[in-house]
């Protein structure tokens, strides 16, 4: 059985880590670079930054700073935010990105999973899907949750996956920052009717909200912020917690 991954996900806007609730109420969460290297350095499995306002603000995400986080950290490491061409994704993987996260581009330009996948590999594309429910129905919404689309949430992820993307990071912005656990519903969905992991994001609370995602959500990989940033569960006793109750994670 193929371990579990846990993700930190460093949201960045202006530099530094924030961490809001519902994609709103923004806080600050300290330096992205101290954070990366304290979790790589505390056994993350892999990291995701992303820059939460670089589409909204049409600016390319900040490749420096992306360079600064890859030299503190030894683990794979996805960045995302702001990204729309090929030659996007060059120059971030080129400044130390392992993988790329799209979103509002993809859903704008599906052909560009299609392309990227094929100029780079599909384990280095990642498509982030933000879904909210509205009157039962699954919704993808863009440019940081703040545009609802009409795509449904299970037919775009479906798209995704043919198209090539590696991966699917699913965030689910009826419970992110709310700490009442993942919404296992459709993230099990998605990883029942898809043949590449899904990453569940979006209301991480307590360990047994990890242990659920894993075995009723099906989540090949589970993402947080908040509980990380603000040291409410550390990285080693949450991995130690889960291979206890038997859900395998490399310690």
């Amino acid at each position: 059985m193929l371990t579990k991954r846990i993700i930190p996900c460093l949201d960045i806007k202006d530099g530094r880590t924030v961490k809001g609730v519902n994609f709103v109420q923004l806080r600050d969460a300290g330096d992205p670079v101290e954070l990366a290297k304290i979790y790589s350095d505390e056994g993350a499995d892999e990291l995701v930054f992303l820059d939460i306002t670089a589409t909204v603000d049409k600016r390319k995400t900040l490749a420096e700073l992306v360079t600064k986080v890859a030299k503190a950290i030894n683990i794979p490491f996805t960045v995302g935010g702001g990204i729309s061409t090929v030659e996007d994704v060059k120059i971030l993987l080129g400044a130390g990105a392992d993988k790329i996260s799209i979103n509002s581009a993809a859903v704008k330009n599906p052909k560009l999973i299609d392309e990227m996948a094929a100029e780079f590999g599909s384990q280095c594309i990642v498509v982030a899907i933000d879904t909210r429910n509205v009157d039962g129905i699954d919704f993808v919404h863009t440019h940081g949750g703040r545009k609802p689309t009409l795509l449904k949430t299970q037919a775009w992820a479906k798209e995704v996956n043919e198209r090539g993307a590696g991966e699917i990071l699913l965030t689910s912005m009826d419970h992110d920052g709310t700490k009442s656990g993942f919404a296992n519903e459709i993230t099990a969905e998605l990883s029942s009717m898809l043949s590449i992991p899904v990453i569940a994001s979006g209301g991480a609370g307590t360990m047994p909200h990890f242990k659920d995602v894993f075995t009723f959500g099906k989540a090949d990989a589970a993402l947080a912020a908040s509980i990380f940033h603000f040291k409410e569960i550390p990285v080693p006793q949450l991995k130690q917690y889960l291979q206890d109750e038997g859900i395998p994670t490399r310690l």
